[in-house]
């Protein structure tokens, strides 16, 4: 997967130490949903028309549908958001059709709010399966075109730290106002 060359972040950012973390987060998503997100900020769990062709997926074979509250997903990296951004892309052309493109937004919190950005242990459980396999080798190929030893993480022993400095996996657990985002262009 090639990342457009205005996203390529990981020589400046990454480090022995891993992805740098600063003031500034992305978010990863699908053309479809800028506008709204534009308008209304980042919300939990914000993608509906998802949500939606879940449920009636779940009606039709019989099972009830559960709705739960996710967080807002951010990381530290252009790239990394890019990668997220291409899956959801992927995700959504399975149940919704259209033509849809991955978009990076760039978040902005001032100061007081950026302690709510919290490193994503939760993903232990995605890192395990195919998708977090696809992650995870994404990241070491990251490392190692700059130069880098990839990291060694022991995702059930890991130190929480470690998903955000080394995986740049971070989320946010109230709604992001429109005020503290924009899209990302070249």
């Amino acid at each position: 997967m090639t990342t457009p060359t205005h996203l390529q972040d990981s020589k400046e950012l990454l480090s022995n130490e891993g992805f740098a973390v600063g003031t500034i987060w992305y978010h990863g998503t699908s053309s479809a949903l800028l506008e709204s997100i534009l308008i209304n900020g980042l919300k939990r769990s914000g993608d509906q028309a998802m949500k939606q062709a879940a449920k009636q997926t779940m009606a039709t074979i019989g099972n009830s549908y559960t709705e739960s509250v996710e967080p807002v997903f951010l990381t530290q990296s252009k790239e990394l958001a890019y990668y997220w951004a291409k899956q959801t892309v992927r995700n959504r052309s399975v149940r919704i059709q259209g033509n849809e493109s991955p978009v990076v937004i760039e978040i902005t919190l001032p100061e007081d709010l950026q302690a709510g950005v919290k490193p994503d242990v939760g993903a232990a459980s995605l890192l395990m399966l195919d998708e977090g396999e696809q992650f995870m080798a994404f990241v070491s190929g990251l490392y190692e075109v700059n130069g880098l030893e990839v990291p060694s993480i022991d995702l059930m022993k890991a130190d929480r730290l470690d998903y955000l400095n080394k995986l740049g996996m971070a989320y946010y657990g109230n709604d992001i106002e429109a005020q503290y985002v924009q899209e990302v262009n070249a």
